[in-house]
């Protein structure tokens, strides 16, 4: 489980590829602190398991599913990614919870910068539309974020200066793939609804 707040980015250093597993290998440094083989991380809002750990460089196994669903497909040697470790007991959730399972992946339509912030336009994916909805909550690779208005073409982010210091945001461009993850109880509750309707 996840809340949402990045701790902050890392590139990747490797990649390797075999039958229906993509490994990443990622250099965690400052994130590796009681870091253990097995241990969650969430890269890109993606959970990861740890699969080895070598100082700061550790390894991460994607399967097919993770590849069709994720950005993680497409990440290469020196790309970035958001970094969180897993929500520990007594830990401050600042965000909302997430679990790091990405429905589907979407396209930025528009940036505008504005002040120190910035405003983005996202396509809002067939399969998102029944759970995203104004002053919702929704992680974009792994960020939880604030919706703002809504359409069935796309949906709006404000994204405040903090934000776009620790994370990857502000490097993405018009065209460019981010990972969605919509607020998990808002999903129960309006699938829970579409059933008993049918």
């Amino acid at each position: 489980m996840y809340t949402g707040i990045v701790a902050g980015t890392a590139s990747v250093v490797k990649v390797e590829e075999s039958p229906g597993i993509r490994t990443l290998t990622v250099d965690l440094d400052g994130y590796c602190q009681n870091l253990e083989i097995g241990a969650s991380v969430s890269l890109d809002g993606v959970c990861m398991t740890v699969v080895s750990i070598e100082g700061n460089e550790v390894k991460f196994d994607a399967i097919e599913e993770t590849l069709r669903r994720t950005t993680l497909s497409n990440l290469g040697i020196g790309g970035v990614v958001n970094v969180e470790r897993s929500l520990r007991l007594g830990d401050e959730i600042g965000g909302h919870i997430l679990s790091g399972h990405v429905l589907t992946t979407a396209k930025i339509l528009s940036r505008v910068e504005v002040g120190g912030g910035l405003d983005l336009i996202i396509e809002n994916p067939k399969d998102c539309r029944p759970f995203v909805m104004k002053k919702g909550f929704i992680a974009i690779d792994g960020m939880s974020l604030t919706i703002g208005d809504v359409s069935d073409e796309n949906f709006s982010l404000h994204i405040i200066p903090e934000t776009l210091r620790v994370s990857t945001i502000g490097k993405k461009l018009v065209g460019d793939t981010v990972n969605i993850e919509v607020d998990s109880r808002t999903q129960a509750l309006i699938e829970t609804l579409m059933k008993e309707r049918v």
